[in-house]
Formats: C-alpha cells, sequence, structure tokens
C-alpha cells in the first residue's frame, strides 16, 4: 500500500506544477491581450454586414436576445432568419420583434429537415447564398450584444487578409440557480483562459460558436457551409480552415453575453459533457493536455495522500493553493479579460466549476455520444459525427 499513497502524492505534485505553470501562462497571455496594440483602422471603414441567425425553437429569454440585435449603432446590415420551418415558435418571436423595428432589413427563410448531421450549418448554407453583403456575422439564437457589437467586429476586415474573426463571451447565468452559474463560470473563465493561451501560443486558428463572422472569399475558399456539415464542432473548424487557407483569423477584444438557457444540474452537466467530448475530437493532442490544467482535482488527491502519509499540512497545502490558485484564475480570465462580474464576486466558488471541468474531461474519454437539439450523435475521427436519432 505504501506504494499507492506515494503515487498518488506524486500525481498531486505534478498536477500542481502544471496547473500552476497553466495559470502563469493565462496571466501572461492576459496582459499580451489587453496591452494588444489596437487595430490601425480607418473610422471609416463600415462595410454593409449581414447577420445570419439560425433558429430552432424559443428559448426562454429569446425575444431580448433578438432586440439587442435590432439595436445595433450600424449604418447598413441585414439581418436573415433560418428556420426548418415556418411554425418555428422562435420565427414567430423574431416576426413579431422585427415588426416592432421596421427600418431594420429582415428576411425568413426556411430550410427543412437538414441533410446534413449539423443542422446549424444546413440553415447558414441556405442563408449564406441569400445574403445581400459579403461581411456575414454568425451568432447563435442565445447572444446578447451591445449597440457598439458590428463597428468593433467588422473592424478588422479592413486588412483584406482577414478571413475570419471571432469575439469571447461572458457566461449570463441570471436566476438560474447553482448549475446555471457553473455553467456561466465555465464559459466566462475556462473557455476565455484557453483561448488568450491558445491564442498567445499558436495564434488563432479557429473560431468561437456564439459569435462568429467570415468574409464571403474566405468561405467560399473552403467550399463554403457544406464542408462543415459533418463536423460537430463547426466553429472550430471553420476557423481552421480559413486559416489553413492562408486567411488571418481575428480574436476581437469586443466581448458579448452568452446567456445560459439550461438549469437543472442534469441539462448543465450534459450540455458541458457533449462540447468536452467533442473537443476530444477535434482537438486531441490538446484535449488530452487540458488534463493537466486543472487544479483542484489535483488539490484532493494531494489532501487525500498528505492525510494518508501522516503529512497533513502537505496535504491540506496542497488543496489550498488549488483553490487558491483558481480563485485568481477565475478574477484574471473572467472578471478581468472578459469583465464579468460574477467571476470576481464569486471567485472563491470558480474552484467548484474546476472540480466539475476535472471530471467532465475524464468523463469525456468513457463515451461518444453528444446531444444536439432533440438530436443524439456519434463523433468519429476529426469531430464527425453520425446521427443514431433522426430529427422529427
Amino acid at each position: 500500500m505504501e506504494y499507492i499513497r506515494y503515487a498518488l502524492l506524486g500525481i498531486a505534485l505534478l498536477g500542481t506544477l502544471t496547473s500552476t505553470i497553466f495559470l502563469g501562462l493565462v496571466v501572461v497571455a492576459a496582459i499580451r491581450f489587453k496591452r494588444r496594440a489596437p487595430l490601425k483602422h480607418d473610422s471609416q471603414f463600415l462595410p454593409p454586414v449581414t447577420l445570419l441567425k439560425p433558429l430552432h425553437g424559443a428559448e426562454p429569454g429569446l425575444r431580448e436576445y433578438l432586440e439587442s440585435f435590432f439595436a445595433l449603432d450600424y449604418p447598413e446590415f441585414e439581418i436573415l432568419f433560418c428556420a426548418r420551418k415556418d411554425s418555428d415558435a422562435g420565427i414567430k418571436i423574431a416576426r413579431e420583434v422585427a415588426a416592432e423595428h421596421p427600418n431594420v432589413p429582415v428576411r425568413f427563410l426556411f430550410s427543412g429537415d437538414p441533410p446534413w448531421p449539423n443542422a446549424r450549418c444546413y440553415s447558414l448554407s441556405v442563408m449564406a447564398p441569400q445574403a445581400k453583403h459579403d461581411l456575414l456575422v454568425i451568432t447563435d439564437s442565445d447572444v446578447r450584444v451591445r449597440p457598439e457589437f458590428l463597428r468593433e467586429v467588422v473592424a478588422p476586415y479592413a486588412d483584406e487578409k482577414m478571413g475570419a474573426s471571432t469575439c469571447m463571451y461572458r457566461g449570463d447565468a441570471t436566476e438560474l440557480g447553482f448549475w446555471g452559474l457553473m455553467e456561466g463560470m465555465g464559459m466566462s473563465v475556462e473557455m476565455t483562459a484557453g483561448v488568450v493561451t491558445a491564442d498567445m501560443l499558436e495564434g488563432m486558428k479557429f473560431t468561437l460558436g456564439p459569435c462568429m463572422s467570415v468574409r464571403r472569399e474566405a468561405l467560399e475558399s473552403i467550399g463554403g457551409f457544406e464542408q462543415l456539415g459533418y463536423y460537430y464542432a463547426d466553429d472550430f473548424m471553420l476557423g481552421n480552415m480559413v486559416d489553413a487557407k492562408g486567411w488571418k483569423v481575428w480574436l476581437s477584444s469586443h466581448t458579448i453575453d452568452h446567456c445560459i438557457v439550461n438549469d437543472g444540474f442534469w441539462r448543465n452537466f450534459s450540455h458541458q459533457w457533449s462540447w468536452m467530448k467533442s473537443t476530444r475530437f477535434s482537438r486531441p493532442a490538446g484535449h488530452l493536455g487540458t488534463g493537466l490544467t486543472f487544479a483542484v482535482p489535483f488539490g484532493i488527491i494531494g489532501l487525500i495522500a498528505g492525510l494518508w502519509m501522516g503529512y497533513p499540512l502537505l496535504g491540506w497545502s496542497l488543496f489550498a493553493w488549488s483553490w487558491l490558485s483558481r480563485s485568481l484564475l477565475s478574477v484574471v480570465a473572467g472578471g478581468w479579460v472578459v469583465k464579468d462580474p460574477a467571476s470576481i464576486r464569486l471567485c472563491w466558488l470558480y474552484p467548484v466549476r474546476d472540480l466539475m471541468g476535472g471530471i467532465l474531461w475524464a468523463l469525456s474519454y468513457t463515451s461518444r455520444e453528444v446531444g444536439w437539439r432533440d438530436d443524439r450523435f456519434v463523433l468519429e475521427k476529426q469531430g464527425f459525427m453520425r446521427r443514431i436519432n433522426p430529427s422529427h
């Protein structure tokens, strides 16, 4: 039994070291990101834009989220909505909001049942040819934006080599209880930490699903949205393919609100588990290394090993540092970078989400099934997905 105790202690020390190194990288990456020289662009560079909004049903708060897009401070833009059927509840709300803002050009399109596993990409493939403008901005239905959103997102395209851009996001879990808060903090802290670090180490080679934009020429160079129709992580692949074609991909300093719509433990847990499994298949090497960035699981192992070996001070020290380091991560990534007030006010609670993240990471290797809306899929190599229960 002696070797088991030393093995546990060794694992705890290794994980404490790697997670501390990761914290240091995030701090450096955050400073770099916040001090990054602003893009040089003509303040008169305000090209017309088409917003693409796929809809499927009406999640709580949809009206509020859609209204924020009709209040954008931008001279010329249109909004295209697409759902499978005219009877879609989300389309009904979108029509009502559009009627209240007759000054904004809006069109409603319908795709029918998607022939590809990725229904969102099929909706985008229906909308893109109908777009009047060459800059396409894609946002999820559960995103809320500020009036200056388009001005800041479009700015990078003054560079003719810019092919795509993306925004980081805060998780807004207002009135959704503890488990909604955990998902929101995961978005604000864990996601942000990973993105700014990746941008520092290798540059942007991906986009983020809640908000991604693309130049039509760059989209056509990769073969259109059709090339993304069999991927679960279509956002990652859009930026990855655009980068592979020699275009630039930009991480905007603008931050949007990603509003949590899942409530209760299981809905939040299954949603995060699906995306963790998606990362395992789309970025297998990077995902494997992610396991060493979590701190609290190793702190708990260290506490167990220390108490078992008769070194309680060592055990409690490892655990305390894991909790403190993740609280610091919450302040830096969530509070400073994306300005999420909950990440500062409740930084002491983020270590619980870090523990959940470690558990989700481990469980991502136990299953290949993921959910998307009402469908279930099996993930295969490179993040390809295969539907296992057809849509109804």
